[in-house]
C-alpha cells in the first residue's frame, strides 16, 4: 500500500469580511494523498477548492484543523522549516499569464526557484538545468531568452509547469492549470502532466471544475460545494455510481459525444441560485438546490462518512 504523503484533517479557512461578517471558504474538508496518486478536487467555482490548496502550501494561514506532509503540521513550522519544505511542494498557477513576470525571460522565470534555494554554485549549470527543463516540457531551449507575451497560452502554461519543477518537487498542486486554455490545448497539457507524473513518481493535488478532464488525469477525486467536501471515492466508481445529488447533477451537465445518446439521457438542473458562503443554508449546504432534500436536511448537516468501501459521501440519503 502506498505511503500516505498528505494529510488534511478537518481543516478550516474562514475570511473575515468586516466585524460582522465571516465568509466561510473551506468548512470542516478531510482527505489524504497517497505517494504518487493524483488526488482530483472539483466543484463550482467559489466552491473553496482553490482556498484549499493555497492552504495546503501554507499561502493562506489556517483557522482550524490541521494539514500534515510527509507527518509535519505544515502551518506549525518555523519560517525555515516552511522554506526547506516548499522545495518539495509547488504549484502550477491558473492563468498561465498572470502568474507568469511579463518583464522576465523565461531564462529568469524558471531559474529563479533554483537561485533562491541555492541549489546549483554556477549559473552555467543553472542555465543548462532550464533548458533540459524546457525540453521535459515540450519547448526548445531557444525559448529562454523570449518574454511571456511572446508565446501562446498552452506554452505560457508549460513554462508554469517548468518553474514548478525546477526544484525537483515530490508534491504538485495543480490550481486549475488549463481552465485559461482552448480545448485543443487542454488535452495536450493533462498529457504532458501524467507523463511527467510517470517519469518523476510525482504526487498531485489537480484542482478543476470540469469532471471530464478531471477523470482523465485523476485516480480518486472529492467533489466540493460550498466549502463543503459532500462526496470522494475512486474516479471511475464516481462516475459509475454517484450517490450524492450534487455530483449527479454535475455528471448530468456533462455532454456526451453521441447524438442520440445525448438527445434520450436525463439532464438534472439545479433549481435557484447558489448560497453566499457568508451566510450557508443551515444542515446540508446543499439543501436548498437539493431535489431530494428532507425535513432532516434542513436542522442537521450530515457526517461525511464511508457508505461503500473508499466511497464517501455526506447525505441524509445514505445514513
Amino acid at each position: 500500500m502506498a505511503k500516505v504523503i498528505l494529510e488534511v484533517n478537518r481543516l478550516q479557512k474562514f475570511f473575515e469580511i468586516s466585524r460582522n461578517q465571516t465568509l466561510q471558504a473551506v468548512n470542516d474538508v478531510s482527505f489524504q494523498i497517497s505517494q504518487g496518486e493524483t488526488f482530483g478536487l472539483v466543484g463550482e467555482s467559489g466552491c473553496g477548492k482553490s482556498t484549499i490548496g493555497r492552504t495546503i502550501l501554507g499561502l493562506y494561514d489556517k483557522t482550524a484543523g490541521e494539514v500534515l506532509y510527509d507527518g509535519k503540521d505544515i502551518h506549525a513550522l518555523k519560517e525555515n522549516e516552511k522554506f526547506q519544505l516548499h522545495r518539495k511542494m509547488q504549484m502550477i498557477f491558473q492563468d498561465p499569464y498572470a502568474s507568469l513576470n511579463p518583464r522576465s525571460t523565461v531564462q529568469e522565470i524558471i531559474s529563479e526557484p533554483m537561485e533562491v534555494h541555492h541549489i546549483y554554485r554556477h549559473k552555467q549549470e543553472i542555465k543548462e538545468r532550464v533548458y533540459q527543463l524546457l525540453e521535459e516540457v515540450g519547448l526548445q531551449r531557444e525559448h529562454a531568452n523570449r518574454y511571456p507575451h511572446e508565446f501562446s497560452g498552452g506554452q505560457r502554461q508549460r513554462i508554469g509547469i517548468a518553474r514548478a519543477l525546477a526544484l525537483e518537487p515530490d508534491f504538485i498542486i495543480a490550481d486549475e492549470p488549463i481552465s485559461a486554455l482552448d480545448v485543443s490545448v487542454q488535452a495536450q497539457v493533462v498529457n504532458l502532466l501524467k507523463e511527467i507524473q510517470s517519469e518523476k513518481g510525482l504526487t498531485f493535488l489537480f484542482i478543476a471544475h470540469d469532471l471530464s478532464m478531471v477523470k482523465q488525469i485523476s485516480d480518486r477525486i472529492g467533489v466540493m460545494y460550498l466549502g463543503n467536501l459532500v462526496e470522494l471515492t475512486q474516479a471511475d466508481v464516481l462516475y459509475e455510481s454517484p450517490l450524492h445529488p450534487y455530483t449527479k447533477a454535475l455528471l448530468s451537465a456533462i455532454p456526451i459525444p453521441d447524438p442520440v445518446v445525448e438527445e434520450k439521457r436525463e439532464r438534472i438542473i439545479l433549481q435557484g441560485e447558489l448560497p453566499s458562503p457568508i451566510s450557508p443554508p443551515s444542515g446540508c449546504v446543499f439543501r436548498t438546490r437539493c431535489p431530494r432534500a428532507m425535513n432532516i436536511c434542513e436542522q442537521q448537516k450530515p457526517s461525511f462518512r464511508e457508505i461503500e468501501p473508499e466511497h464517501y459521501v455526506a447525505c441524509h440519503l445514505y445514513q
